[in-house]
């Protein structure tokens, strides 16, 4: 529907009478599009609803489509595809239908903002369900590393259609980086480093007070609770990557506790 709705309304705007009638019948083919790829997911994932079916399509075609900026996607972008799947446990039947999420994201006609634009009315309201769909994508924007300035631009573009500013996607990214770091050192023996990157994953500066880390910890918790996602319309597929991530939330701020 919001094809038909956009294209008559830039056809109008172009072109005038003639311009709505060809809006209309773009947007009808791109509504046609959408819906023939969204029933994929809606098939395989047929015990969700249909909101949790556009969290999966979206989500893996965006991948694709960050994977593809540079316009190479590399065996590490692939890896880091299959093993987001692998870790949301999908069988094999799931994961080739997510690959045709992530191979349809990857053609360069994808229409990725107008996608977002149908994710953005259904999790718009849901401030901590787009947060995580961002920290998902960055996964696969830092596959190789470190992102490029062409997925830095379009992450950016990501953010902005999901009204997600410029600092808080520098802070998802930044809490992101500092996570990895973290979950690589060996947590028995803390150095320095780890306490600082620590202090990133939270959110918070290094000379903040016991209560403002407990604050921040509680947050941070909040957002990432399986079962507040579930409530806001994540797929339950999603669930496992959330707890593991409460978990590494859980260890920074064990660590930065224990130094207070």
């Amino acid at each position: 529907m919001w094809g038909k709705i956009l294209g008559a309304l830039f056809g109008l705007a172009l072109l005038r009478l003639p311009g709505l009638f060809i809006g209309l019948i773009l947007g009808h083919w791109f509504d046609m599009k959408m819906g023939a790829n969204l029933a994929r997911f809606r098939g395989l994932f047929h015990e969700t609803a249909d909101q949790q079916g556009l969290f999966m399509y979206t989500t893996f075609a965006t991948m694709g489509h960050i994977a593809k900026a540079t316009g190479v996607v590399t065996t590490a972008h692939i890896q880091q595809a299959r093993h987001f799947m692998q870790q949301l446990g999908l069988n094999e039947t799931q994961q080739q239908e997510a690959q045709a999420a992530f191979r349809d994201g990857k053609a360069s006609n994808f229409p990725l903002m107008a996608q977002l634009q149908t994710f953005y009315q259904h999790y718009g309201r849901q401030n901590d369900v787009i947060k995580y769909f961002l920290e998902i994508q960055l996964g696969i924007a830092n596959a190789n590393g470190e992102m490029s300035q062409q997925q830095q631009i379009l992450l950016q573009q990501v953010a902005t259609q999901l009204a997600i500013s410029r600092i808080e996607l520098e802070q998802l990214v930044a809490a992101y980086r500092a996570q990895q770091r973290f979950n690589q050192r060996n947590t028995q023996r803390p150095t320095a480093n780890a306490a600082q990157d620590a202090y990133k994953v939270l959110g918070v500066s290094n000379d903040c007070n016991e209560k403002e880390l407990k604050r921040a910890y509680r947050k941070l918790m909040a957002q990432h609770h399986p079962d507040k996602l579930m409530a806001k319309g994540v797929p339950a597929a999603m669930l496992d990557v959330a707890k593991r991530r409460t978990q590494e939330i859980q260890a920074a701020y064990e660590l930065l506790k224990n130094r207070q």
